[in-house]
């Protein structure tokens, strides 16, 4: 393992709590909705407003999912987990407590591998997992809208989340988004959170603290719901830069929860840090011990999805991509799909690769697009890939091709190649002609050639293209040069 990068000649120690929300129709405890943007308190049952006599009643589908999970990470799924009172009073918290789980969550350790750095030069790193426990949202104070008071929006209490909680293995922010990103697309993949994190469906709250090398773990403090993860890495940073002034300075870091302010890109400290004995944990005494039978658990392992790291080495194994390829096709689950079915296609893997780690990355970043909504679709690059290989249009026209297809103009590769007039010239008598004359025109560039110099050959191969105004076959140019210059 290599050493971590010192910052101002601290060791940085980060460890990251996410909440996924589950993709279930309905929260955890009650049959209520868990739609997105419904009005204010329309989605509240009276299970979720704590009104007397209510008794929640666990939803197997949420179960369900965190044991895909757990598969996953490669965690132990608990057999038999409890669920726990968290007590502490907030306004949108309708109970005065949170139904969670804390000796014994559902998922029990795991591992998560993430890659740290780009292309070729990206190293791998294993984050180990403590655990992933279920647990109830609450609701959400509303403050814009109102002047001198606060709403209180119940719709999201009672939303099932799956917390999960990783050892603070981290050491820079630059790992902490790798692992965040890495997470994320785990639980989409799996279906078992949609990964809207504009609607908090996906929300990381991160514990950092500073060090000197090999130093104990120095005082940690916790950004709360960061949802973003520029966000994440801006509220890391200044977190990390504020505990070595304040340690420079004489001052001691006290324990505390803090937010993020992305206008500032300022962290301010909200309230001390509770440990677990000032929330009061105990079990839960309306809900039973949640008992996961073996068989369950095999149940949802033959519903899994291939996942990402089989797949990755699939097709470094079937389709001979490069390891880097053969990751970024297995970003996310519709990626890999729209590589998959293209592939077969075309019989070019890495022309597809290629394709989908270019031009369209570089379209759909540009455009805040997912593959989903790419308007060149698996069939249509399949088409336009063919095109290249049996040399009807060169790599250059099919960027030409490939903007007509994106923009619309088009849905058929050959129309477009055939209004824009980018066939290649095949014809060896034409490119004769246009190489005798080209060779007629430029003796010192072959003397130059014959005596050795490689951009001589590149010019004359220049002045073939522009001869043949860009539609030839640069293969066959330079086959058919390289015989007429013996």
């Amino acid at each position: 393992m290599s050493t971590p990068a010192l910052i101002r000649g601290y060791e940085v120690v980060i460890g990251l709590e996410t909440h996924a929300q589950l993709s279930t129709v309905s929260k955890i405890f009650s049959g209520a909705s868990t739609a997105f943007g419904a009005a204010p308190n329309t989605q509240a049952c009276p299970v979720d407003l704590a009104l007397p006599g209510t008794l929640p009643v666990m939803n197997r589908a949420a179960v369900d999912r965190a044991i895909r999970f757990g598969l996953a990470v490669g965690a132990k799924v608990a057999p038999l987990s409890i669920f726990a009172r968290k007590n502490y009073f907030y306004p949108d918290l309708p109970k005065g407590y949170q139904i969670s789980q804390y000796e014994i969550p559902v998922v029990q350790g795991g591992r998560l591998t993430i890659r740290v750095g780009e292309g070729d030069k990206a190293v791998e790193k294993t984050v180990q997992l403590t655990r992933a426990h279920l647990e109830e949202d609450a609701g959400k104070s509303l403050h814009e809208d109102y002047h001198g008071a606060t709403g209180i929006d119940l719709n999201r209490a009672g939303t099932p989340l799956l917390e999960i909680v990783s050892e603070p293995d981290m050491r820079s922010s630059v790992e902490a988004v790798a692992y965040a990103r890495a997470l994320h697309a785990l639980v989409v993949w799996l279906g078992i959170c949609d990964g809207n994190m504009q609607e908090g469906s996906f929300r990381c709250d991160a514990n950092v603290s500073v060090r000197r090398p090999g130093a104990p773990f120095g005082t940690r403090r916790e950004i709360k719901n960061l949802n973003s993860f520029r966000f994440l890495q801006q509220a890391i940073d200044y977190e990390i830069n504020w505990q070595i002034d304040q340690i420079e300075d004489g001052l001691a870091i006290e324990q505390a929860t803090v937010l993020f302010n992305p206008d500032s890109g300022e962290t301010r400290a909200m309230r001390s840090k509770e440990d677990a004995h000032d929330y009061r944990y105990f079990p839960d005494p309306d809900l039973p011990p949640l008992v996961i039978a073996a068989d369950w658990v095999e149940q949802v392992r033959a519903s899994m999805p291939e996942l990402p790291g089989a797949m990755a080495e699939r097709f470094q194994a079937t389709d001979g991509l490069p390891a880097y390829d053969a990751a970024m096709m297995t970003q996310s689950l519709a990626l890999a799909r729209y590589y998959e079915v293209a592939r077969e296609a075309s019989k070019a893997p890495k022309l597809v690769a290629n394709w989908l780690m270019g031009e369209i990355s570089k379209r759909l970043n540009a455009e805040a697009r997912d593959i989903a909504d790419a308007p060149v679709g698996p069939a249509l690059l399949a088409a336009l890939i063919t095109r290249i290989q049996d040399g009807t249009i060169s790599h250059n026209a099919a960027r030409q091709v490939f903007e007509a297809l994106w923009a619309g103009e088009s849905a058929d590769v050959d129309a477009v190649i055939e209004a824009k007039g980018l066939k290649q010239m095949n014809d060896t008598g034409a490119l004769e002609t246009i190489i005798d004359e080209v060779l007629a025109a430029n003796p010192k560039n072959i003397e130059e050639y014959k005596a050795g110099k490689d951009k001589a050959f590149n010019a004359l191969v220049g002045q073939v293209m522009k001869g043949s105004k860009g539609k030839a076959n640069p293969a066959q140019v330079n086959e058919l040069l390289k015989r007429k210059l013996g």
